[in-house]
C-alpha cells in the first residue's frame, strides 16, 4: 500500500484552506448565533468551482470522484465552520446524484450546470414527521394530473428550504397498500420551492443554526412530469445508490470538526497557565487530546478506504457504514475533550469550542443514527438476523 498524498489532493487542500482562511470562527459564530446563511462563504467556493467537484464535467462539473468531494468537505469543516460551512455545499455537492445517474437529458440539461456553478440552489425532502428512518412509509402524494403531477404532504428536516430554488422530493405515485413491495412506488421529483402551493417553516434546534432545517407543507404544488427522475415507482432505488457516499461524505466532515476542536484545545492547553504551568503539561488534559487524536486518524483511514472503493466501483456498504462510525464518535469525543479542557470557558461562546459541541452531536444522529448503523453491519456483514 502506498499512503503518499496525491499531488492534487494536496493542492485541493490547500486550495480550500486558502478560501476558509477568509472566513474565520467569528464569522461562523455570527451566522449561527443570528441565524444567517453564509452567503459570502458560499459565493467564494462557488467562484472557486468546488461545489461542482463531483458534477460530470459534460455538465459543468470537475467530474471527480467522492474521495475529492470528501476532502473539499472536511477541509471546511476543520477549518472551523464545522456544518454550518458544510451544509451550506453539502446539498449542491452531491445531493443531485440521482439526477446525475438516473435522470432524463432534458432535465440534466436543465439543472445540473446551474447546480455545478452555484447558480442554482437545491435542497433535499425525504424524511416525514411520522415515517422517520422508515423510508417506505412515507406518505407525500404525487397525482399524476396530464402533463404534471399534484403533490400533498409534508416533510420535515428539510435543510436550505428557505435558500433553495429545487428540492429532489420523494413522494408516492402509488399508495403503499397497493405495490408488492414497500419499497416500490415512490418517485423522485425536482419540484419547485418558491411556490404559492409551499409553506417554509424553520426549525428550532441545538446547532448548525446558520443553515435552516425546515418543515415543509406541499399543498397542490404541480410538478411537470418532465422533472421526474427515472422511472416512475423507481425512487426508493435511486436514493440507495448514493447512501454509500453520502456516508462518507459525512463522515468526512465528522473527521473535520474533530480536527478543528483538537486544535483548538490544543493551542489553549499550551497557553493557559494553572499552577505556575500550561495545563497541557498535566496527563489528565493531554490524554483525552492524545486520545482523541488517535481515533480521528483511525476514522481518517476508514474513510479514505471507503472513497477509494466507491470511486472505483466496488462494494463499499460496510466501509463506509464504518467510516461513517467511527467519524462521527470520534468527532464527538474530540469536540467534548476540547470543551473538558477549557473547563469553564469551553461553554463561553467566544472559544468557539461549544459551537463545535454542538454540530458534532449531529453526525451520531444524521442522516442516519450510530445505531442504524450497527443493525446493517450486524445483519449485513456478520450475519445476524434483522433485529427491526
Amino acid at each position: 500500500m502506498d499512503f503518499t498524498e496525491e499531488d492534487d489532493h494536496r493542492l485541493i487542500r490547500e486550495a480550500v484552506r486558502d478560501i476558509c482562511a477568509k472566513f474565520p470562527d467569528e464569522y461562523w459564530s455570527e451566522r449561527d448565533t443570528t441565524h444567517t446563511f453564509p452567503w459570502e462563504f458560499y459565493a467564494a467556493m462557488a467562484e472557486g468551482g468546488w461545489i461542482g467537484i463531483a458534477m460530470p464535467e459534460e455538465y459543468g462539473g470537475g467530474g471527480r470522484g467522492i474521495t475529492e468531494a470528501s476532502i473539499v468537505l472536511e477541509e471546511v469543516a476543520a477549518s472551523g465552520a464545522c456544518m454550518n460551512g458544510a451544509s451550506a455545499i453539502h446539498m449542491s455537492i452531491f445531493g443531485m446524484h440521482p439526477v446525475v445517474l438516473h435522470g432524463g437529458d432534458d432535465l440534466r440539461r436543465r439543472v445540473l450546470p446551474a447546480v455545478a456553478s452555484g447558480e442554482l440552489h437545491v435542497a433535499f425532502g425525504v424524511t416525514e414527521p411520522d415515517a422517520g428512518l422508515d423510508t417506505t412509509n412515507v406518505t407525500t402524494r404525487a397525482v399524476r394530473d396530464g402533463d404534471a403531477y399534484v403533490v400533498h404532504g409534508r416533510k420535515v428536516w428539510t435543510s436550505k428550504a428557505l435558500e433553495s430554488d429545487k428540492v429532489l422530493l420523494l413522494v408516492r405515485t402509488t399508495p403503499r397498500a397497493e405495490v408488492a413491495k414497500p419499497t416500490q412506488g415512490m418517485t423522485l421529483l425536482v419540484a419547485d420551492l418558491k411556490d404559492p402551493a409551499v409553506a417554509i417553516s424553520p426549525i428550532d434546534k441545538l446547532g448548525r443554526n446558520a443553515i435552516a432545517s425546515c418543515e415543509v407543507v406541499y399543498d397542490g404544488l404541480r410538478v411537470p412530469v418532465d422533472n421526474r427522475v427515472g422511472e416512475e415507482g423507481a425512487g426508493f432505488r435511486y436514493l440507495l445508490d448514493g447512501l454509500n457516499a453520502e456516508r462518507v461524505l459525512i463522515a468526512a466532515e465528522a473527521l473535520g470538526i474533530g480536527r478543528a476542536a483538537v486544535r483548538r484545545a490544543v493551542a489553549y492547553a499550551r497557553e493557559r497557565v494553572v499552577f505556575d504551568r500550561p495545563i497541557g503539561s498535566n496527563q489528565g488534559i493531554a490524554f483525552p487530546l492524545a486520545d482523541a487524536h488517535a481515533r480521528l486518524r483511525a476514522a481518517e483511514l476508514a474513510i479514505r478506504e471507503a472513497s477509494w472503493r466507491i470511486d472505483r466501483g466496488l462494494h463499499a456498504g460496510e466501509q463506509a457504514n464504518t467510516a461513517k462510525y467511527l467519524a462521527a464518535d470520534a468527532a464527538f469525543q474530540a469536540a467534548d475533550a476540547a470543551v473538558q479542557t477549557h473547563g469553564g470557558f469551553g461553554y463561553a461562546r467566544e472559544y468557539h469550542v461549544e459551537r463545535y459541541f454542538r454540530e458534532a452531536r449531529l453526525q451520531r444522529i444524521a442522516p442516519v443514527p450510530q445505531e442504524m448503523v450497527l443493525n446493517y453491519l450486524a445483519q449485513h456483514v456478520l450475519g445476524l438476523p434483522r433485529s427491526y
